[in-house]
């Protein structure tokens, strides 16, 4: 079971994420949204956003340079596993309190308030609800960290991640040894990703597939804005002189 939740399944996650992220976009590029509700308890749902994504935005960042980056690397520049360990530990632990508070707010503004909730999708729910968490064991593993300050733990799993990355068999016995709260965020991370294209977290390849897909996809479009100054009425009037001449059959532009 150890091999297939840490050695294949992390593979159907990332397929997932990837395949189902371009099929939704290229299907149905105008539902990566919930109904808007930000007319309603707006500061709070302002400061819950802020707190939350500036939150998310750290913890995904340092988890993908932390995870990622070869060891070698660490080493040549002079950053020992201990430090590595110990900034993980401080900034993870600040950015997941800021999303933890925020993503509660959100989640208590939408769960709370009738009129937006009614505007809110069971999925909507669920995945702020996973990530809530997903938040809550993150923060958990940061005392476990605390035990481990040499940084022999953070390098299990840095191996495994780059394991996986690369396609080297064997990945998931690196990890086989870590403590159990570790390997339920690893499994909980790992769903998100699953089920990351069927939510409104989709949005966040927007960021990506938007501008490549205008770049490189949509060769010929073009932005046209216009730069007519005379009034609306007038333009009104000239064009109903010009359907007068026209007959009835003339048909009303866009305005």
């Amino acid at each position: 079971m150890h091999n297939f939740l840490f050695g294949i399944y992390p593979y159907i996650a990332l397929s997932v994420l990837l395949i189902g992220s371009v099929v939704r976009y290229e299907r149905d590029p105008f539902t990566w949204k919930s109904s808007s509700s930000q007319m309603l308890r707006r500061k709070q749902l302002i400061i819950g956003s802020i707190l939350f994504h500036v939150g998310v935005l750290v913890i995904f960042v340092g988890h993908l340079v932390g995870l990622l980056t070869p060891i070698a690397i660490f080493d040549a520049i002079g950053i020992s596993h201990g430090a590595k360990q110990l900034l993980a530990v401080i900034a993870g632990g600040i950015a997941g309190v800021m999303a933890l508070v925020g993503g509660g707010m959100l989640m208590h503004r939408r769960w709370t308030d009738p009129r937006i909730r009614k505007t809110s999708s069971f999925a909507d729910i669920a995945i702020l609800a996973l990530l809530l968490a997903q938040l809550v064991l993150g923060l958990g593993t940061v005392f476990v960290s605390l035990q481990h300050l040499d940084g022999h733990e953070m390098t299990k799993f840095m191996s495994w991640a780059q394991g996986i990355f690369t396609f080297r068999s064997g990945a998931a016995a690196q990890i086989e040894d870590v403590a159990l709260i570790f390997k339920l965020h690893l499994f909980l991370g790992l769903t998100i990703f699953l089920v990351f294209p069927f939510t409104r977290l989709v949005h966040i390849a927007s960021g990506i597939f938007a501008p490549l897909r205008y770049l490189f996809l949509r060769v010929g479009y073009q932005l046209v804005r216009s730069r007519r100054h005379r009034p609306l009425e007038e333009r009104r009037r000239a064009f109903d002189k010009l359907q007068a001449k026209r007959g009835p059959s003339a048909t009303t532009p866009a305005e």
